[in-house]
């Protein structure tokens, strides 16, 4: 007998479209084609609307001998907090079909058998109600000629079969064949598939060791570089975990806020915590107190996860090992994620509307587990570039309007900043929890990032019962407009420490001088800047200053020698550098910027892709060259700001927050290099044309020269 859905279509943020085997039989073709596509926010392509139709008459056709059974069908499936996305799932007697579809392919390629795999092993890895269960991988190209015969599990995991791969006319004989090759039977299907949709993201023991496994295999300072005394770092993260030992003793709600000058260590430090936490009893993974790392900078978390991914890989192979490095990458992703997935997965769970400002959780499109109540997973989330969360305008605006793509949910009248929505996340835990915001002063850079203020002021109106474990470097101007003190004045339960800040010592004073004296250049003192240039130079780190940038490549080029990495930054506003052959609108690829050999055009060290303060805030160069543009210039005694119209001239930036942010950029900018680097101001353009008029009115000499003679007054030695 058919089972149908008291509501034919079910809303859910985690798909496009979910109903009953049943009732998506019964609906029209259109209809589930519109419902899919109205789920979409953001512009669908003809060619995306076209693969959506095709799967929906491929499907109508394939599953007809199972349309009065309970089963279930789920179209562009996000896995939990992994951002991947499935074409179709199909839940049938007690079976997990993944179908992935190339509309109109002929021939399946190894990169797509790959991609259905991963699902697969996603699902088994990662999603709690998929685990116990056969998941069947299919790739379907509709096209081809050569389709899978052969029925087997993996030889690692019993529960995923190998890849199998049909065309649209042999997928309902595909899946039967599965059937009776399991003797699955109507009666194995789960009561309530619906369940299975809001499954919550909980790795599995086989997963969480093979990440310890490849995080102990390799040095993560290899991947940092970062410069800081170890004992230094060692001290912060054992403090830490005496803070998370105590928040579980008494079950409580503790944050701790660490900050750390360029290039100290704090990601280090981020995943130390987060491993260390996990195994702390040294072999074996506990999974209720585990703890996970998230950044929303998007090219550290690529270039953080290649690089341990890959390294991983080639030691398997060295081995002799069999494994995919899209198995290594996986198991980085326990520990390493985009703060926005963690957000996002939240945001699903969420009662909408929204009514009277409060959150609630539904109750229908989360499942409630033991200790974590309506919370993730992890006890203790850690935090990397905390300050760079998102105002509650920000937020609420982007929610507003769904978000800028795939099926995010609409929420009108979101209540919250960024902030207070991930402390209130973890404070859904019905036991305890751990916050740990990793800090980084004046690195606000884009629209809409509230600064560490937005925490403060989220903790102090909503999260009263919370234990504040701080910096004293916290209340020092660069970190909140220096309002910290004034903000925690009247607050309970707040205890400074230095070990929350990680300083270097002498053995290296690169980090620790850099930034100071960057700092002292932006805020305009003069005296005290050139006095720690002196200090700086004395203790071998260049900073030289020139005009020309093919001398400025030359200087490092000559520093990449061996594994020693170089490159060119640029602010992201430095729109008229294009006579120079850089052109901010093409971006670089993170991870090939960073990782890649320096034969590789693609390479930062070929010196032909640049990168802006996007690319690689978190992230250093052994040598960098900074190529200053005419949006940010000392003018008359001070900075002045400028946006390019896109055709002839630079126009003032008025908005305070605009200048903070073009301010902050040079900052990240400045302190990238851990060895040395060269700034370029270029000398723009002072030719006239036979009428008298300037051959180039956006690139006058005067937009450069006040910068230049600011930069050579402090003493920075020309090239």
């Amino acid at each position: 007998m058919e089972t149908l859905d008291n509501n034919p279509v079910r809303s859910n943020p985690r798909c496009m479209y979910e109903s009953q085997l049943g009732t998506f039989m019964r609906l029209s073709h259109g209809d589930i084609l519109r419902d899919v596509v109205m789920s979409y926010h953001g512009a669908v392509l003809d060619t995306q609307s076209d693969a959506w139709d095709n799967e929906i008459n491929i499907l109508k056709g394939a599953l007809t001998p199972w349309e009065n059974e309970n089963a279930r069908i789920i179209f562009e499936y996000d896995i939990p907090r992994l951002g991947k996305r499935i074409d179709v799932v199909l839940l049938l007697r007690g079976l997990i079909f993944c179908l992935e579809f190339k509309v109109n392919k002929r021939e399946a390629v190894q990169q797509d058998v790959e991609q259905v795999m991963d699902y697969a092993l996603d699902l088994a890895n990662f999603h709690e109600l998929s685990q116990g269960h056969r998941i069947v991988p299919i790739l379907v190209p509709t096209e081809t000629k050569e389709c899978s015969t052969k029925l087997m599990p993996l030889d690692y995991n019993e529960f995923i079969y190998n890849p199998l791969i049909t065309n649209r006319e042999n997928l309902k004989s595909i899946i039967q064949q599965v059937i009776d090759h399991e003797k699955a039977v109507p009666e194995a299907a789960d009561k309530d598939l619906s369940r299975w949709i809001i499954s919550p993201y909980r790795p599995t023991p086989t997963i969480v060791e093979a990440a310890r496994r490849l995080y102990e295999n390799h040095t993560v300072e290899d991947i940092t570089r970062h410069e800081a005394d170890k004992v230094s770092t060692d001290a912060t993260t054992n403090y830490i975990l005496r803070v998370i030992e105590q928040s579980q003793l008494h079950r409580q709600k503790s944050i701790c806020f660490v900050t750390g000058v360029p290039g100290a260590g704090k990601t280090l430090v981020g995943l130390d915590v987060a491993v260390k936490q996990t195994y702390k009893d040294g072999e074996q993974a506990n999974e209720e107190e585990g703890a996970v790392y998230l950044s929303g900078n998007g090219p550290l978390v690529a270039v953080l996860t290649e690089a341990l991914a890959r390294d991983n890989w080639a030691k398997c192979k060295a081995r002799g090992e069999k494994k995919n490095l899209s198995d290594s990458r996986r198991e980085v992703g326990k520990f390493i994620q985009i703060i926005h997935r963690y957000r996002d997965n939240m945001l699903a769970k969420l009662k909408t509307p929204i009514e009277n400002g409060v959150l609630e959780i539904d109750p229908e499109r989360a499942i409630r587990q033991r200790g974590a109540g309506y919370g993730e997973v992890e006890h203790v989330a850690i935090f990397d570039e905390a300050q760079r969360t998102w105002t509650h305008e920000h937020i609420a605006q982007w929610l507003k309007t769904g978000g800028s793509y795939g099926n995010k949910t609409k929420i009108a009248g979101f209540p919250m900043s960024e902030a207070e929505f991930l402390i209130w996340s973890l404070n859904q835990r019905e036991d305890w929890a751990v916050i740990v915001c990793l800090v980084g002063g004046g690195q606000e850079i884009n629209t809409g990032e509230a600064g560490i203020s937005d925490w403060i002021r989220a903790l102090n109106e909503s999260f009263t019962h919370w234990h504040v474990y701080i910096s004293p470097r916290l209340t020092d101007r660069e970190y909140a407009e220096g309002q910290v003190s004034q903000l925690l004045e009247h607050r309970q339960n707040v205890v400074y420490s230095d070990c929350l800040h990680l300083a270097v010592n002498l053995r290296s004073f690169r980090a620790e001088s850099l930034s100071a004296f960057v700092h002292l250049l932006l805020a305009i003192e003069p005296d005290e800047a050139r006095r720690l240039y002196t200090q700086i130079r004395q203790h071998g780190y260049p900073v030289l200053l020139t005009r020309d940038i093919a001398t400025a490549k030359w200087w490092l080029r000559e520093r990449s020698v061996g594994t020693q990495r170089t490159g060119i930054v640029v602010s992201s506003a430095a729109a008229r550098l294009k006579p120079l052959a850089i052109d901010i609108r093409v971006s670089p690829d993170a991870v090939h910027w960073f990782l890649e050999d320096k034969d590789d055009t693609r390479a930062s060290s070929f010196l032909e892709d640049v990168a802006t303060e996007f690319d690689v805030q978190g992230l250093e160069l052994d040598y960098a060259c900074l190529v200053w543009d005419a949006d940010f210039r000392y003018e008359d005694g001070g900075w002045h700001y400028y946006r390019f119209n896109g055709s002839t001239k630079w126009n003032p930036v008025k908005d305070a927050d605009r200048r903070k942010y073009m301010l902050n950029a040079y900052r990240v900018l400045l302190t990238r290099a851990r060895q040395g680097m060269v700034i370029c101001v270029p000398k723009g353009n002072g030719r006239r044309t036979a009428e008298g008029f300037a051959e180039d009115p956006s690139r006058q000499p005067e937009y450069y020269d006040g910068t230049y003679a600011y930069l050579k007054s402090l003493g920075i030695e020309e090239m």
